[in-house]
């Protein structure tokens, strides 16, 4: 089958209602070996759990790619279930007959085509197990007796879908007849990131496109030149505002809520309304701009029309009110009396594409993806573009100001990979992989629930009335009920909380199966823990009452993370609680409104962060006669400074927290206005003239702005963020005011994510738990010594895992997770604790900690520096440091790095140039030195190549002839006259050297060094970065580059310690790993290499097999020498058997 025939294929099958035979025919030559195998559940085989979900399962064939089993299955939802509803019913429901059902055997995953009998769309999913065996006493391997987790990847197709996706992710399968597709390429085929990626990157094309068309609009057009000049509006912002409104509708008419007739319920609307609007299906335009979008997004979608049945007569359709403030003009632009004319052909044109397609505008490449409310969940995915998408876009496109627009176009058009980066690193922006989100969530959530429910439980119990009698006549018989307390034993223990958090979705169905059932019977038997379910009324009450801060909320991964997780646990627990179960969309809506709070210095940030709040409400909205007006986020994701806060307690704000709980609900936009103006009055009103008393503006301050948690709780429950990376060289103009703020805790060095530390622990209550994502240079640094002390001594840390240089971001960030409880340390705490080396492990994080992670006494988490061991090695290096002396105590401080020329190309010459400049005047001999970079440097002996450096050193450190003269020109004829050639040489650079940093008093001088005569004597030398140790000794008098270092000494012994195992093991543990395994030789934790005292004769057997190495350093015979030498080192630091065994690294 070629491509056209493969694209025409899925077009029939994937842009149709289902068809059985059509669906056959594209399975069969899609796997190109598949085995027809009929077989149909229903009626009284389907279990209980399922029944109201699930009419019928046919399985049509059986595939194998000679290793896994896959099963083709056609799975009938019943009338009452949509494809969107009880999604996780439908992939647990494959899960169950994946793992057996019947007692059949254990398959792998299957294609399945989901169907409901009322849509003509439908869902074509890989459903794949995640299967986790055991042995048994006699050694067989079976599956373990736990819920075994399907995870499901799906395409909607159908009717109102385009197959564009399908058909990109597809089409080489289908036209590959040779081969038959392995289980890892089909799940390839489903990977939304590779989706999300093509499409981002068409995003960021029509970005620029619309940012140049309003350019070219308002250059042409005076008075809209005046209106964005006097509202301070920038075309950068308004073309971001715009896709991001496009996006928003594209999510919210697949809800079919767009052009919807007088008297039709909601939900009838057409899926494809904006591209209506553009072909004038719902009136005429002389400009899609400014006579279509500007009105539906400023007047339909933003006021409200409840009075007329929400009905909009420029598009004869009913419009919903959406409220918020997405829909307000960007800086408030008079959109009235401003006609922006941007070109139709940027929605929508007769372009044709690289892939081939007709079409590149908004609304033409908008139009071939498949655009999904749901936000994908770590079991979940959908091959759409989902609410992620904007904050991915937020990422990116967040540091691009006016100022450096086309700098960034000229980045893309380099094509240099890996340059786009650079731009988010002046904010320190970088966007976390969902996989990471979900897991600070959950496990935010674990420790939350454990902290409050590891307490006594509370239960209510009603006086009866001999009881009341000591309240006398006031307390009337069933008035008064009283809370007491009662010890439950045992408590909700942590192991059952987790199998809460990760189990609980997953086991809901089998949960209510069994409730239903009113009892356990051989066949269906809870599998939640009894204490979950006898006391899920005070966990969901728990739930209900979090409050979650993120304090660099940046596009809301955190918010809605959280959200999602808290919802999910809460609808398991409705299963156990006796009463009314609310929807979703009641729980959504509570968390969002009551729990979720977040902070960014970025506005745009602020807006995408409510913007994906809203979509998670309107995914769930469900009422099609009366669709609810979103909640007024604006005083719960706020837009300021997180760092720079209101010193002073905040009083009086009770009537501020009843105005804000009115505005959360308000509709009417001039009741809303007086709402925002009396809040802000009140609040901004503090911080007026903090300029110049304090020294900084204050925008905003958790205690002021949030106040009502303050006052209910003394801080919130969870602070979660995922905090700038911005290095302290860019703060430079903040320091002052951070020192002024921070005060002990400030360090002139630190980089700003550690003041977020600081920030968090503060906004927490007692016992409130931090967890952060953030660079793991504070653990070990200098500049993190103030946080490790803060996060040791006003907490417990928790958890701790260090990902290393592991690709985690689009950039090298060296990120670790914290997750902290505010108290001090009891002295018993244990953190689990784990260091990721293998980016494979990242695939499944939570699985891969179960067998890498280990529990380590906080109290080992030194204010020094932290160490992540287990305890047998923090045991070794506890041992270590009481041995012999420091290296740097041994060698007196003499470590010494190489020159720092200031301009190489002028300063380093090779061997050819030598000679022509010793040849043109022989005094040139005197100042050409033998120069090593750092990558000449080897384990035992450098290879030198043939390089050379002209070494003037500076007047400060020798007499010239002209270190002395009066004038500048005066000391150039003297240089001029002592060496005539090399003169000559550096002249043409002179403009350049002169621009140095490094130099000495002329230009022609190196930079001041007060140990040139080091240079010209025996040394070890080592470069400042490597993977594995490089000691060289060295006597060829060779000069150094400033990525090499030396310790001046004549003990050959010293080079073959440092090349030793042992050595390695020690220094690989006292410094941080970065990008591709390599570590920096630095000075302080140098000095820290413990020397034991060593006797002549083990000199002597390490002097003789360093000296054979190093005349033959290519020999044969050089692994045993290097053996030799570890074994002589393990004695002479008197290492045990074991102690050896940690060294190298045998299990």
């Amino acid at each position: 089958m070629d491509k056209q025939q493969a694209r025409k294929l899925i077009k029939q099958t994937f842009e149709q209602p289902f068809e059985k035979t059509r669906f056959t025919t594209l399975i069969k030559n899609l796997l190109n070996r598949c085995e027809e195998a009929p077989l149909s559940y229903k009626g009284q085989y389907i279990p209980d759990a399922y029944k109201p979900y699930i009419s019928a399962l046919d399985r049509i064939g059986k595939f194998h790619d000679g290793e896994h089993a896959v099963d083709i299955l056609v799975i009938k939802l019943k009338k009452e279930t949509s494809l969107e509803r009880a999604r996780t019913m439908q992939r647990n429901f494959v899960a169950w007959y994946l793992n057996g059902s019947r007692g059949d055997k254990l398959k792998d995953a299957a294609l399945v085509a989901f169907v409901s009998p009322e849509e003509t769309d439908w869902r074509f999913s890989l459903v794949k197990m995640d299967y986790r065996f055991e042995q048994t006493k006699t050694g067989k391997m079976k599956v373990k007796e736990e819920f075994t987790p399907a995870r499901r990847w799906s395409f909607l197709v159908g009717t109102n879908e385009q197959s564009h996706t399908a058909q990109s992710r597809l089409i080489n399968l289908l036209a590959n007849d040779e081969q038959t597709p392995t289980l890892a390429e089909l799940e390839e085929a489903f990977n939304i990131e590779t989706v999300t990626t093509e499409f981002f990157l068409k995003y960021r094309d029509l970005f620029i496109r619309t940012k140049e068309a309003l350019d070219r609009v308002v250059r042409g057009d005076p008075r809209i030149e005046a209106e964005f000049e006097a509202k301070q509006v920038n075309t950068v912002d308004f073309a971001k505002k715009l896709l991001g409104q496009i996006v928003f509708l594209y999510f919210l008419q697949k809800k079919g809520w767009f052009g919807v007739g007088r008297d039709a319920p909601w939900g009838t609307g057409s899926r494809q309304f904006l591209r209506e609007l553009f072909e004038q299906k719902h009136g005429r335009y002389g400009n899609f701009f400014d006579d279509i979008l500007e009105p539906l997004f400023y007047e339909a979608l933003r006021n409200d029309r409840s009075h007329d049945d929400d009905y909009y007569s420029r598009f004869n359709c009913k419009i919903p009110f959406l409220n918020g403030g997405l829909f307000d003009p960007i800086d408030d632009y008079d959109w009235v009396h401003t006609n922006i004319n941007l070109p139709d052909s940027l929605f929508s044109n007769q372009n044709r594409t690289a892939e081939g397609d007709i079409g590149d505008g908004i609304l033409d490449i908008f139009d071939r993806y498949n655009f999904t409310v749901k936000e994908d969940e770590p079991l979940e995915k959908e091959v759409a573009i989902d609410p992620e998408l904007l904050g991915k876009a937020y990422e990116k496109f967040n540091a691009i100001r006016p100022d450096n627009f086309e700098e960034y176009k000229q980045v893309l058009r380099s094509g240099k990979k890996g340059d786009e980066n650079k731009f988010n690193k002046q904010f320190g922006v970088y966007y976390t992989p969902r996989e990471i989100v979900h897991y600070m969530c959950r496990q935010s959530l674990i420790n939350y629930l454990h902290t409050e429910l590891g307490k006594d439980i509370v239960t209510h119990k009603k006086l009866f009335e001999k009881q009341t009698t000591m309240f006398g006549n006031q307390a009337k018989r069933g008035q008064l009920d009283c809370t007491i307390e009662y010890k439950l034993t045992p408590q909700i223990s942590r192991k059952d909380i987790e199998t809460l958090i990760h189990l609980g979705e997953q086991v809901s169905a089998n949960e209510a199966r069994v409730e239903n059932k009113g009892k356990e019977t051989v066949t269906y038997s809870y599998k939640l823990p009894e204490s979950i379910r006898k006391n899920a009324g005070p966990i969901d009450r728990k739930l209900a009452d979090i409050t979650v801060c993120d304090p660099a909320v940046g596009s809301g991964a955190f918010p809605v993370g959280m959200m999602t997780e808290i919802v999910r646990t809460r609808n398991v627990l409705s299963t156990f609680i006796q009463e009314d179960k609310p929807t979703p969309y009641d729980l959504k809506r509570r968390c969002i409104e009551h729990s979720l709070y977040g902070v960014d210095i970025d506005a745009g940030a602020v807006e995408i962060a409510k913007l994906r709040l809203w979509l998670s409400l309107i995914v769930d909205e469900d009422d099609i006669k009366n669709i609810k007006p979103l909640p007024n986020l604006e005083y719960k994701i706020v837009c300021g400074d997180s760092l720079l806060g209101y010193p002073y307690k905040p009083m009086g704000l009770d009537e501020v927290e009843k105005l804000k709980e009115q505005f959360l609900e308000e509709v009417n936009p001039k009741r809303k206005k007086e709402l925002r103006n009396r809040i802000d009055a009140a609040i901004y009103g503090l911080f007026k003239n903090t300029e110049k008393s304090l020294g900084y503006q204050v925008t905003m301050d958790f205690r002021t702005n949030f106040s009502e948690v303050f006052r209910t709780k003394g801080g919130f429950d969870v602070v979660v963020a995922n905090p700038p990376y911005v290095r302290q060289e860019a703060i430079r103009h903040l320091k002052p005011k951070f020192k002024k703020i921070f005060k002990d805790f400030y360090c002139g060095t630190a980089d700003i994510y550690t003041y977020f530390y600081k920030c968090g622990v503060d906004l927490l209550k007692s016992n409130g738990h931090l967890c952060f994502i953030a660079p793991n240079k504070f653990m070990r640094a200098s500049y993190g010594k103030n946080t490790r002390t803060l996060l040791t001594t006003r907490a417990t840390p928790r958890l701790v895992i260090d990902f290393g240089d592991l690709p985690i971001f689009d950039a090298t960030t060296y990120p670790s997770i914290l997750l902290i409880e505010k108290r001090k340390p009891d002295g018993r705490d244990k953190a689990v604790t784990a260091t990721f080396t293998d980016a494979s492990q990242l695939a499944k994080l939570e699985d891969s900690l179960l067998d890498i992670a280990f529990l380590m006494p906080v109290k080992a988490l030194s204010k020094e520096g932290w160490n992540l061991e287990r305890s047998d090695v923090l045991s070794l290096m506890e041992k270590l440091k009481k041995i012999g002396v420091p290296l740097g105590e041994y060698i007196q401080g003499r470590f010494y790095r190489g020159v720092l020329t200031g301009l190489n190309k002028a300063f380093v010459i090779d061997a050819a140039t030598r000679e022509r400049l010793i040849a043109e005047d022989p005094a040139s001999a005197d100042v050409i030195k033998p120069w090593l970079r750092g990558r000449d440097i080897r384990k035992w002996k450098a290879e030198w190549a043939g390089l050379y450096v002209i070494n003037i050193a500076s007047s400060s450190n020798k007499t010239w002839p002209w270190s002395n003269v009066k004038t500048e020109a005066e000391a150039v004829r003297q240089f001029e006259e002592t060496y005539p050639a090399i003169y000559r040489h550096l002249a043409p650079w002179e403009k350049e050297l002169q621009k140095r940093d490094d130099q000495g008093k002329f230009w022609w001088e190196l930079r001041s060094c007060a140990y040139y005569e080091a240079f010209e004597g025996t040394k070890i030398i080592y470069p400042d970065i490597s993977q594995a140790s490089k000691f060289s000794w060295d006597q060829s008098n060779s000069y150094l580059g400033n990525t090499v270092y030396m310790i001046p000494t004549d003990k050959l012994w010293l080079v073959g310690l440092l090349n030793s195992k042992f050595i390695w093991w020690y220094y690989s543990n006292i410094t941080s790993t970065i990008r591709g395994g390599f570590v920096r030789f630095f000075s302080q934790y140098m000095e820290t290499i413990p020397i034991s005292l060593i006797s002549d004769s083990q000199k002597t057997s390490i002097i003789e097999r360093t000296r054979a190495i190093l005349a033959a350093p290519g020999s044969p015979a050089v692994p045993t020498l290097e053996a030799e030498i570890d074994q002589i080192v393990y004695v002479l630091y008197n290492l045990t058997p074991e102690e050896i065994r940690i060294v190298e690294g045998v299990n």
